[in-house]
């Protein structure tokens, strides 16, 4: 007999036909599931690869046993006449059979199952995950996060690569998902991450590679030097980095963006200044008032070990500044925002080209001087010096649309949504001036994304209540009020607003009542809002002036209010308007600029 003959006989195609079939099955359904265990989808080459290795076995047992009525037994040791190979090989066309179908199957359901649409990851695009602290305890944690940092800063000097924002990366600290879900919630192809140790001296980092869509390891180096020699280290990490993103993605080595270069380090080299600097970073991005206290005490502590650091007198400016809008009011707030000009001016006046002091000028003059024109100057300037950051796109969208540049605003909030596509603000600010424009739908989407992004925020279902009311829908947007759980504060305003439209005039009093009665001063421009609601304009204009006495931030929003504009043809509108150094018509708007007040 020949050998393809006893091939036959021994059911080794058979056996090859059904377990290519059954782990091609496997493979599939392992794909599916996998993600959402929580497992790397990494694990699912490792299947691939056990079940390639396995198919030899496999062929050999087939070959060399057999299954008979007792048992499996040794080929060899069964009759001729006792074989039942025949019928053996008959039962398996029938699992061949249904094998193939369950293939056949997935294959029709997979070409005529509608697909989600995905939007497309940037070929170019990278993120940078937040380094693990192994150095122990979590008060090393602000070293690690200062050189994650680091590197995002310098990756994103690059024109020609997309960089996800911190905001967005370090939303993954400690996660278990796998490489692919987090690329496509980032919107990027490449993930970096790694760890640092800092101990007796020595810093290490392990830094890989990653290609997310696989999980692949592209790259990946140890990287061990004195502590003294931190800025040489990173430099080092930067350029391996950036040479092995070159290598795959074949972008030139430009040396930065269409702005200026920017940096962290101080200009000294003093490791201690950039040590209390990181740890101010790290208690700024945690936005308690207790931790805006604490970032204010190392950013000072970093411009006395050197008073030539611009970038920490630049970001001591945002926190004195963000501590007075945040949570001061009265003489406190005017004393934190005079601490804000100060470190501002010397920012500005060590390094006239840096981005972060001139976003910082422009908070001054929105918040504290609520002066538009000064604020749009700066915040120009800002993006101009650093064109690939988000937060000066988002800076600058949100001055446009308070000058009622909306669709500009749509546009650069767009765009700061793609590098920080995880950051709750963008989404808010979003569905506010895609709201004034009538486009619900699309607001909607926006804020409920917001607030998923940040489930314990009372702003955001304030917006979705308004964008409820545009509607109409008295249920829908009582229902959002009702989610508001926080005391005071935004549950009062929520409240007031829907009030006004669910049909009982009593509870509508009573809400605005109890508003005024607790955050006159706080909320004018929302009290303003509700009477628009109302159809007061008497009322609408006392509480803007009210606003305006107060410099209350809210009236940066007038000219997307989708309430207060219903009084846009009022002269008292206009009026109000040059008060505060808005822009006074339509045609002032969509001039490009705001109409200085005389």
């Amino acid at each position: 007999m020949s050998l393809f003959s006893e091939l036959r006989r021994r059911n080794i195609f058979r056996a090859a036909t059904f377990y290519a079939a059954a782990a091609w099955l496997l493979v599939q359904v392992a794909s599916q599931v996998f993600p959402f265990f929580g497992i790397e989808v990494a694990v699912v080459r490792w299947l691939v690869l056990a079940l390639a290795i396995a198919f030899v076995p496999a062929m050999l047992f087939s070959w060399f046993y057999e299954w008979t009525p007792e048992g499996i037994k040794r080929e060899s040791e069964v009759e001729p006449q006792a074989s039942i190979t025949l019928e053996t090989g008959r039962k398996l066309d029938f699992w061949i059979i249904g094998a193939l179908s369950l293939i056949v199957v997935l294959l029709l359901v997979d070409a005529f199952m509608p697909h989600a649409e995905v939007e497309d990851v940037p070929e170019k695009s990278i993120a940078v995950l937040p380094l693990s602290n192994e150095s122990g305890g979590d008060e090393e944690l602000y070293f690690s996060d200062g050189l994650s940092e680091d590197l995002i800063i310098a990756l994103s000097q690059s024109s020609e690569l997309k960089v996800i924002a911190r905001n967005s990366s370090f939303r993954f600290r400690g996660s278990k998902e796998d490489s692919r879900s987090v690329g496509d919630k980032l919107g990027a192809a490449y993930l970096l991450e790694g760890s640092v140790r800092r101990a007796g001296g020595q810093v290490r980092v392990i830094v890989e590679l990653i290609k997310a869509s696989d999980g692949t390891t592209l790259w990946s180096q140890n990287f061990e030097r004195p502590y003294k020699d931190l800025f040489a280290l990173q430099d080092d990490i930067t350029a391996a980095v950036a040479a092995a993103l070159q290598a795959r993605l074949r972008t030139s080595d430009d040396g930065g963006s269409a702005g200026v270069m920017q940096s962290d380090r101080p200009p000294s080299g003093n490791l201690s200044a950039y040590n209390a600097y990181l740890q101010g970073k790290f208690h700024q991005q945690r936005r308690s008032e207790v931790d805006y206290r604490r970032a204010i005490d190392f950013y000072a502590s970093a411009t006395r070990l050197d008073p030539n650091y611009a970038l920490a007198h630049a970001e001591l400016a945002y926190v004195w500044s963000e501590l007075a809008a945040y949570y001061l009011d009265g003489t406190a707030a005017r004393q934190a925002y005079a601490q804000a000009r100060t470190a501002v001016t010397t920012a500005l006046r060590l390094d006239p080209d840096l981005a972060a002091a001139h976003g910082a000028r422009g908070w001054l003059a929105l918040n504290a001087d609520m002066d538009l024109l000064a604020a749009e100057a700066e915040f120009r300037r800002q993006l101009q010096l650093a064109p690939n950051d988000s937060e000066a796109q988002s800076d600058l969208g949100n001055l446009l649309a308070g000058i009622g540049q909306v669709t500009q605003a749509i546009e650069l909030t767009q765009r700061s949504i793609m590098t920080d596509p995880l950051h709750s603000s963008g989404y808010t600010a979003l569905a506010a001036f895609l709201s004034s424009q009538g486009r619900l739908d699309e607001a909607e989407q926006a804020i409920r994304t917001a607030i998923e992004l940040q489930p314990e925020a009372g702003w955001e279902r304030v917006q979705l209540a308004i964008i409820q009311i545009q509607r109409g829908d008295a249920a829908a947007a009582v229902a959002a009020a009702a989610e508001v759980h926080e005391e005071g504060g935004w549950r009062d305003v929520a409240q007031a607003f829907v009030q006004q439209i669910a049909g009982d005039p009593v509870a509508a009093d009573k809400a605005l009542d109890r508003l005024i009665e607790t955050q006159a001063d706080l909320s004018a421009f929302q009290i303003a809002q509700v009477q628009a609601l109302r159809k007061d304009p008497d009322k609408v204009f006392e509480w803007l002036d009210r606003a305006w006495a107060n410099r209350d931030p809210g009236i940066n929003r007038l000219w997307f209010d989708p309430f207060i504009l219903r009084y846009r043809q009022d002269p008292r509108f206009a009026e109000f308007c040059r008060k505060a150094g808005l822009p006074v018509s339509s045609d002032d708007v969509s001039g490009g600029t705001a109409t200085a007040s005389p």
